[in-house]
């Protein structure tokens, strides 16, 4: 009987309704059968305490069921930031997990991150573009949430279907399988690289994909895309140089390096999202799915910080009729002083036009992640 953890899948059990796998002890002892009741937190933490685990098989089943989460739709927009946070060490886990575990371990945490998209989309792009200098958690596997997430924006502006869009996730989320743990050591390193991690960064497009399909992941599209992330149309990437790069790999290539600019590293300070998107429209002007990259952020992304024509700082909120007149939070007034509350503006009009893209600490108060996601995560 192969297992998994209960903690691993919490984000498919919803409290009060009938669970979709049987629970069992650590020493695989049936606790709670399938379609029995988690009554509450309190229950949930103590099976958690008690290491309980779920047969795979049966959550392999149970995963064929869409998620019905009453928690997803009372989650208010200022408790989003905590449940990325939380997403992220469920992903860690996921990514690291055992082999006969990892498919379904992906699995569940695309769920769950793929709900916290759906709860607010301009939340989701919010923590992609205020990437904390220095960071606090596995870069390795922050860069794999923000990639996957900056992929699966740009299929949906592109109008992929929902399985596509899905697949496009997954894909950007498992590409750097294969090198995690050196992508956070590099994250750091001054010192030039060495001819075994140029080996490991030349080889993990392929690793990456022989680790998914040694899991059991079967699909061919996932796998093209993981292995072709790095190469070029016309030869010049890598592992294998190939001149026809297929376009789910394309658009990975592009999500990978459009969110890996907005990540501080030991030789670079963080790129805005501005300049992040003119260099990928330097890289490839030409491309649809470069395009569809920058397009889904904005000139200005939910987030973001700036100046009004008013004199007034303020976040952005969410996109306006067109991508350089979004809709700003006013947080000061024309002076720079903090305001009692936010106003909104209309950036379209002159007197709100935005004149400049400012970091974050140019606020003369600081913003909670938490007061962010409220500003953002409104209708």
């Amino acid at each position: 009987m192969r297992v998994c953890s209960l903690a691993s899948v919490k984000n498919r059990i919803v409290l009060g309704e009938p669970l979709p796998f049987s629970v069992r002890d650590a020493g695989r002892m049936l606790l709670l059968a399938r379609g029995q009741v988690i009554a509450d937190d309190a229950q949930l933490d103590e099976l958690f305490q008690r290491g309980a685990l779920v047969e795979v098989e049966e959550l392999a089943r149970a995963m064929q069921q869409p998620v019905r989460s009453k928690r997803r739709t009372q989650r208010s927009a200022a408790e989003l930031p905590a449940a990325w946070e939380q997403a992220g060490g469920d992903v860690r886990r996921a990514l690291g997990t055992r082999p006969d575990q990892l498919a379904a371990a992906v699995r569940s945490s695309t769920d769950l991150l793929m709900s916290l998209i759906d709860s607010s989309p301009n939340v989701a792009l919010a923590q992609v573009v205020r990437q904390p200098d220095g960071g606090g958690g596995h870069y390795g596997v922050d860069h794999s949430i923000h990639a996957a997430t900056a992929c699966h924006a740009a299929a949906r502006y592109l109008g992929w279907d929902v399985a596509a869009q899905r697949r496009a996730f997954q894909a950007a989320l498992t590409m750097n399988l294969g090198m995690l743990d050196l992508q956070a050591k590099l994250a750091t390193q001054v010192s030039p690289l060495t001819a075994l991690q140029r080996e490991q960064i030349h080889q993990h497009p392929i690793r990456s994909a022989e680790m998914l399909a040694e899991a059991g992941i079967e699909d061919a599209d996932w796998l093209e895309a993981v292995i072709q992330h790095h190469e070029v149309p016309g030869g010049a990437g890598y592992p294998r140089k190939l001149s026809d790069v297929g376009e789910l790999a394309e658009i990975l290539r592009y999500a990978d390096v459009y969110t890996a600019r907005l990540s501080a590293r030991a030789n670079r300070p963080a790129m805005s999202a501005q300049q992040a998107g003119r260099e990928l429209h330097q890289m490839a002007e030409t491309s649809p799915l470069a395009a569809a990259v920058i397009k889904a952020f904005g000139i200005f992304p939910p987030g973001s910080v700036v100046r009004l024509a008013s004199g007034e700082l303020g976040l952005v909120v969410g996109v306006g009729d067109k991508a350089h007149q979004p809709r700003v939070a006013a947080l000061t007034n024309a002076a720079g002083e903090p305001r009692l509350s936010p106003q909104l503006r209309d950036s379209a009009r002159d007197d709100y036009a935005i004149v400049a893209l400012l970091p974050a600490q140019a606020l003369p108060m600081r913003l909670s992640e938490e007061q962010v996601a409220a500003l953002v995560g409104s209708p």
